[in-house]
């Protein structure tokens, strides 16, 4: 269906969405039965004793509630190599990455065509409720997209994030240019192997076609807001390059300076404009307007951890609409935005019930105690869930690990509201750390105390974002006094330890600032417990927080006004 595709008719687009939310249930059962017909002959679902069955009833009871713990060494296998039905009929051909987990290394995750659909279809869901209120009309979007290198595993599957899965398949160039969003830059600039010179070069691009750039994009709003952040030290350099049509000496790979010489040509004018336009800002508010006079709306992934961005993103947009992509994860897609209207603060998802089969465990405020999940119609208005995911790349009864909230319908179909990842600790944009991953990182630094027979008494940690750009930030209270030395090589120690894909990529590019060790007197953690005593809490029950938030403000001071020493990471 999709290869045929080169006209886009979004009035179609919405009505077969409107057909498939009719009848939520219906389209459930049929997406679950498909998924075990085409994948019933995969070792993993033949040893449940399904025996063909594929009805909900059967398959809930045969079929376990997994994590990716559970499926790890059935993706190892085919990640390396086996050629038998492991978990799908058809063989997987490529593996996602997602971001690190508490076991040192990222994630694999089995891709196939199927989740390129239902990317595709999320895709061009959402463009057509959003032109349907902000129509575009053959013009070019600035896309801030940056692929990372594809690599072979030991089996010779292709591996690489799951962005770029999607952006090196042949389908997603289509559906772009069908759904009137190409980016303004060559693909030598998206997949160029230096993030800082693709950047720069995004920027000239989307100077030189100023007046046809009609959205601005990238994955996350953070990725948005770094950008602007550049441009406010390089725009004098970019007026340079338009000006005399010679690319600026920092662009040293070889193929993106050919593709960029084919765009650039002199043209003083455009840059006199440009370096006008700059100087009148005051304090760079509505730069994006002044730049880019025909922009319609700022799209990205806004909720969840993005929305400590916004403010700025606002402030860089001007009067320009702030849009919300779609939800999705490494695993797969959930839903598509189809109010785009909605700021991105209030932004919901509606569930597609064709692209897998979803069920929702109740989130309860007795720890432990797990509840029957629900499907997908039965969930309830205001009512908080885990999702539980099936799909057709291999994932069963599969915990996303996001806590969602029901906000209404669309139809028969859920409209989702993201609230939290159900164990996540540390974030600033595409970062991912658990209370695990502390754990560990404290740990490991710790171990550098050793020489000078110390230990840490207690910790716990908090997100800085008073700072530009946000940065992480760990309490310690140490039995003793430990020396300047062995204390800098703890917070180097600790920032390294942070192995997650989205921090390492982060802290590399400066988009996540210097970790900062923060050593507190001795009893500080114990006027923390004597805060919650007062509380009510008993001492039986008293647990330190391993994160402090913004919210806690009263925690935050005791650790703050604590404070002996600090020590900043040289780490990266």
């Amino acid at each position: 269906m999709l290869e045929k595709m080169e006209e886009f008719n979004g009035d179609k687009v919405i009505e077969e969405f409107e057909a498939l939310t009719e009848d939520a249930e219906r389209v459930q059962r049929e997406t679950l039965k498909q998924i075990l017909e085409e994948n019933g002959s995969a070792e993993y679902l033949l040893s449940l004793g399904l025996n063909g069955r594929t009805d909900p009833e059967s398959y809930k009871a045969c079929v376990p509630i997994v994590t990716h713990k559970e499926l790890e060494t059935y993706i190892q296998r085919i990640a390396d190599g086996e050629t038998v039905p492991i978990l799908t009929g058809k063989p997987i051909t490529t593996i996602s990455l997602s971001s690190g987990t508490t076991q040192g290394k990222p994630k694999f995750v089995p891709f196939n065509d199927e989740l390129m659909d239902s990317t595709m279809q999320i895709y061009r869901t959402s463009f057509a409720f959003r032109n349907r209120e902000f129509p575009i009309k053959n013009g070019k979007a600035l896309q801030f997209l940056y692929s990372s290198k594809q690599f072979k595993t030991k089996g010779g599957l292709l591996a690489g994030t799951a962005t770029t899965n999607v952006f090196r398949n042949s389908q997603y160039k289509k559906t772009m240019k069908a759904i009137q969003s190409q980016c303004c830059s060559p693909d030598e600039v998206i997949f160029g192997p230096d993030f800082h010179q693709s950047l720069y070069c995004h920027f000239l691009c989307g100077l030189i076609f100023r007046e046809d750039i009609q959205s601005i994009s990238s994955t996350f709003a953070h990725s948005i807001v770094h950008s602007f952040r550049t441009f406010e030290k390089v725009w004098e350099e970019l007026c340079i390059d338009i000006q005399d049509g010679i690319l600026s000496s920092r662009i040293t790979v070889p193929f993106i300076r050919t593709a960029m010489a084919k765009l650039l040509k002199p043209n003083p004018e455009l840059a006199d404009l440009i370096h006008q336009k700059c100087s009148s800002l005051s304090n760079w508010y509505g730069l994006v307007p002044a730049l880019f006079p025909n922009v319609k709306y700022i799209y990205g992934i806004m909720t969840g951890s993005m929305e400590p961005y916004l403010k700025k993103l606002r402030h860089y947009a001007g009067e320009i609409p702030l849009l919300s992509a779609d939800y999705g994860s490494s695993e797969g897609w959930i839903g598509a935005n189809v109010n785009p209207k909605l700021p991105p603060e209030l932004a919901t998802y509606v569930v597609l019930p064709n692209i897998g089969y979803f069920e929702f465990i109740p989130i309860t405020d007795n720890i432990g105690s797990e509840t029957r999940p629900l499907g997908l119609t039965e969930v309830k208005i205001g009512e908080e869930y885990e999702i539980l995911f099936t799909n057709y790349a291999g994932l069963y009864r599969y915990r996303l690990g996001d806590v969602v909230k029901v906000m209404g319908f669309h139809n028969s179909t859920p409209e989702l509201k993201f609230v939290c990842r159900r164990n996540l600790l540390l974030t600033i944009n595409i970062d991912k750390n658990t209370e695990k991953d502390l754990q560990l990182a404290v740990e490991e630094a710790a171990k550098l105390l050793a020489g000078e027979k110390l230990d840490v008494v207690d910790f716990t940690s908090h997100v800085d974002m008073s700072t530009e750009p946000g940065h992480y930030v760990i309490f310690w209270e140490l039995s003793g006094e430990a020396s300047q030395e062995v204390l800098n090589e703890c917070s180097n120690c600790l920032d390294q330890s942070f192995i997650d894909a989205g921090y390492v990529s982060s802290r590399k590019v400066n988009a996540i600032g210097a970790l900062e060790l923060r050593v507190v007197r001795k009893g500080t953690f114990q006027k923390i417990m004597d805060h919650y005593l007062a509380l009510g809490s008993a001492v039986s029950q008293f647990k330190t927080p391993r994160y402090v938030g913004p919210i806690n403000n009263a925690v935050l001071q005791i650790l703050c006004t604590n404070v002996v020493n600090s020590y900043c990471s040289t780490a990266f």
